[in-house]
């Protein structure tokens, strides 16, 4: 039994993380920042933004204050990959130099074209636990059965998450592939908006799994190329992943493709949604070509979603390629 663990980020995600590891901790501190989602947590044990009829369990108690983790035996950061260098640039002076850092943020920093765990390592000197998988936030915050990859180069750090996440409704499976359990998580995000583009063109069905057939053999490729090891696509970050993101419409990057897929082009800004899948396509894109590396998949949902070519005329020059 743990005595203090934290989670940074009070949304979905972070919230449902607390709720799956609160009975193997006495306490769970979740970092908000807005002081009314403290408050609600504090107060009424719900949090009203995301799970307005979840209650959380008592051990779970939120803060607006960093400080207060300074004694986290182990840290989850539950935010988008654009703000992990800022967060975790200033925990660095605040934890302990026992604490753990989990990330789940599933991106590459836009400039440094980096994965999470690479700045996370440049920022603390510590090497991070990752973690992917088909985590729904809303089935985890009622604590359903789920399950999630984590991997790490640090054979303690990784038995100690395991354990903490471990429960007899969620699965964990552990490695050392880091390079190829961050990658899926990144590559997932193109194949949802890949596969929602061509839901939105109410593609007809063989032809998309024909299509998904493709680019899930891209993806080891794409692995392997990157440095990571093929099997890991096969487990609950790859395999798992994919097929939630690239067919439910809880997925945002999902429902970005279908949109596109019916010509609706989305204000990010003026709609206040963030699909970090976009980001997610240049940076691929540009990551492929510094590296001489051709992958259809990239090219389809980079044509439409950043060129604005037609898709239909994207996706007969996508199904040429396969």
């Amino acid at each position: 039994m743990f005595s203090n663990i934290s989670v940074v980020g009070a949304g979905a995600m972070g919230t449902a993380i607390s709720q799956t590891i609160c009975e193997n901790t006495k306490q769970v501190l979740l970092y908000a920042k807005r002081a009314e989602v403290v408050n609600s947590i504090n107060k009424t044990h719900f949090n009203k933004d995301y799970f307005p009829n979840i209650r959380l369990e008592d051990n779970i108690i939120a803060t607006n204050d960093l400080n207060e983790l300074k004694n986290a035996e182990i840290i989850f950061l539950t935010l988008p990959s654009s703000v992990i260098r800022e967060v975790t640039r200033k925990l660095k002076d605040i934890i302990s130099s026992d604490c753990i850092l989990v990330n789940t943020a599933k991106g590459i920093e836009k400039n440094s074209k980096k994965r999470m765990s690479e700045v996370i390592q440049e920022e603390t000197g510590k090497s991070a636990v990752v973690l992917s998988g088909p985590n729904i936030a809303a089935e985890m915050v009622e604590r359903t059965f789920s399950s999630a990859s984590i991997a790490c180069e640090n054979k303690e750090y990784l038995d100690k998450v395991e354990q903490v996440l471990s429960t007899p409704k969620f699965k964990v499976s552990a490695s050392n592939d880091v390079i190829g359990v961050e990658y899926c998580g990144v590559i997932k995000n193109v194949i949802a908006i890949s596969q929602g583009i061509c839901e939105g063109m109410k593609i007809n069905d063989n032809a998309r799994f024909s299509v998904f057939t493709k680019t899930f053999a891209e993806t080891k490729d794409l692995i392997e190329k990157f440095g990571g090891k093929r099997d890991t696509v096969d487990d609950y970050c790859g395999f798992g992943d994919i097929i939630t993101a690239s067919t439910l419409n809880v997925s945002r990057n999902h429902t970005l493709g279908v949109l596109y897929g019916q010509k609706i082009v989305i204000d990010e800004k003026a709609s206040g949604v963030l699909f970090e899948g976009k980001n997610t396509i240049i940076t691929l894109k540009e990551l492929c070509k510094n590296n001489n590396i051709d992958c259809a998949t990239v090219d389809f949902t980079y044509d439409v979603i950043i060129n604005g070519i037609n898709p239909k005329r994207a996706f007969e020059e996508f199904w040429e390629k396969l």
